[in-house]
């Protein structure tokens, strides 16, 4: 037996028309409200109090005019910049690097800090992403998320980190605690897993759905995009990173297990 469908609610409805309205203008602004319907199969009424609704929330603003045909000029719409940012921390075990970015995606504020002098990893991001901001000019409450990179695993089901070997202040609960701290949604995530989403979006892997990123430094990681998303596997540890054999590297494991006896077998991988 089926199961019901309902139908979607007009406050659903308009949430979905104006995400794909505040896409479209990122891939393809400035608009006018007629092309935004036409786009999004609006009507133009539809499409006017979409736009009306953005506009009086912030997110979008009058940029110019468009000439053409008969009547007035057309208004043009683009996303305001500074409407939301995010910020991204780069974490390594001497110091954190910290970006802030505006909605278009656009780099605006960047700090690095040490942190040889402290064993307060929640003090370190704090600092981090409040300075980020600062330099951007944006203020913290318009922050939407903080994403953090970091070596060695991230739990998928937590989104804690459970291992890393040159983290050792880094640990179970800190996740909590940076959420508690900063008030806004906080994101752990493998460092070489952020490395390939960034090939998928904008270098080498662009429009490659299956693909494998190798990361070599400290130590060997691996990154794996099946289906254009991101494969963890049950623990986090679907690509597990391992000893690195480079001449002059130091590197221990970075994994719990370590490599496979399969993998240190001369001539397999």
């Amino acid at each position: 037996m089926s199961a019901t469908r309902l139908p979607g609610t007009p406050r659903l409805l308009r949430a979905l028309n104006d995400r794909a309205a505040l896409e479209l203008l990122l891939e393809r602004g400035p608009l006018t409200r007629a092309r935004l319907g036409e786009l999004t199969g609006l009507s133009k009424v539809t499409a006017s109090q979409l736009v009306e609704r953005l506009e009086e929330r912030g997110l979008v603003t009058r940029v110019g005019e468009q000439a053409g045909g008969r009547g007035p000029n057309a208004q043009l719409y683009a996303v305001r910049p500074g409407s939301a940012h995010v910020v991204g921390v780069d974490v390594g075990p001497d110091r954190v690097v910290a970006a802030c970015a505006d909605i278009t995606g656009a780099v605006i504020g960047r700090v690095e800090q040490s942190t040889r002098d402290t064993d307060d990893p929640v003090g370190v991001v704090h600092n981090a992403v409040v300075q980020a901001a600062s330099s951007a000019g944006a203020r913290l409450s318009s922050v939407r998320r903080i994403v953090l990179g970091t070596p060695g695993l991230v739990d998928p089901a937590t989104g804690d980190i459970t291992f890393a070997f040159n983290l050792p202040r880094w640990h179970s609960g800190l996740l909590a605690a940076l959420r508690e701290d900063l008030h806004t949604p906080v994101v752990f995530e493998n460092d070489v897993n952020l490395a390939a989403v960034a090939e998928a979006q904008s270098g080498a892997a662009q429009g490659v759905a299956d693909f494998v990123l190798v990361w070599v430094g400290a130590g060997v990681g691996l990154a794996i995009m099946l289906g254009g998303r991101l494969h963890r596997g049950s623990s986090g540890a679907a690509a597990r990173s391992a000893t690195c054999r480079c001449p002059g590297c130091r590197s221990r494991a970075t994994s719990p297990g370590g490599p496979s006896r399969r993998s240190q077998q001369p001539g397999r991988g």
